[in-house]
């Protein structure tokens, strides 16, 4: 099987994804073609490398001047700058839809492109803050920050699955972006999975080099797939389909997941 890169298309793909997950004014830069836009699912870990530094950044150097929580609180904040809180909003919608739409599809459609947050949305919110910080905090600075450079991409790159196994759940002129994503390639899945994959290096190597530490990394990888096919099953259930604020919500609870199968594996009672 023959394999070939189209580069302009790369580079071409690459800077749509940084100005679409990103708020960062790249667009200065370079100013993609509107076709580019269809592949920016397929570079979407890539842009987790920049959001995973600045966060691991943040926690490891901020916490050497500040008290553990405020680095934590000031890395969530940072990440959100420089997303816009695009998926965190696409999780409070989700839940919204899903939590007020009931078994009506077409109704939690509705819900979930309405610009107000719900009850269940802000629960949600609250919630996911509570356990970020709670299991980012039960780990030290260090491998906190080695878990934050590991799980972004990685989380990316399982959320990027569900617009391979799921149609859109509406028409083009109805998405927010006004954009569909297209099918991977075999070049585009070997290039998502070296993206998502290669910043866990850091955290394998650490952990291999130290004899008296140990991590089940077959539930590290493997819990938080299983969320992201939890999900997929609801998403197929009572939306036959994915949006943009499906895939933001995949995307953090899976990361979510990865947090409390990490923070589960290291936590010794006192």
């Amino acid at each position: 099987m023959r394999i070939s890169i189209n580069t302009s298309k790369w580079y071409s793909g690459f800077w749509a994804a940084l100005l679409f997950f990103t708020r960062l004014p790249f667009w200065r830069i370079y100013q993609p073609p509107k076709e580019a836009y269809q592949s920016v699912v397929e570079y979407w870990p890539l842009t987790g490398w920049l959001t995973a530094a600045v966060m691991a950044g943040i926690i490891y150097f901020g916490s050497m001047v500040l008290p553990f929580p405020i680095a934590l609180i000031l890395a969530w904040l940072a990440r959100l700058l420089l997303t816009g809180a695009l998926h965190e909003d696409g999780l409070v919608d989700f839940f919204d839809g899903v939590g007020g739409g009931g078994n009506n599809r077409q109704r939690i459609l509705d819900i979930m492109k309405d610009s107000h947050m719900g009850t269940f949305g802000l629960l949600a919110l609250i919630v996911y803050a509570g356990l970020l910080f709670s299991t980012l905090y039960m780990l030290d600075p260090f491998y906190a920050a080695l878990a934050v450079l590991a799980a972004d991409p990685f989380s990316k790159m399982i959320a990027a699955q569900v617009t391979q196994l799921l149609p859109y759940a509406r028409t083009e002129e109805q998405s927010k972006a006004h954009n569909l994503y297209r099918r991977f390639t075999v070049g585009a899945g070997i290039s998502l999975f070296a993206q998502g994959t290669l910043p866990m290096l850091p955290l394998v190597l650490t952990y291999l080099s130290i004899p008296q530490l140990s991590l089940r990394w077959d539930l590290l990888i493997f819990i938080p797939c299983l969320v992201m096919f939890a999900l997929y099953m609801l998403m197929a259930r009572r939306l036959r389909g994915y949006t943009g604020d499906c895939c933001g919500a995949v995307f953090l609870l899976v990361e979510l997941s990865f947090y409390l199968t990490m923070s589960a594996l290291v936590y010794t009672p006192v």
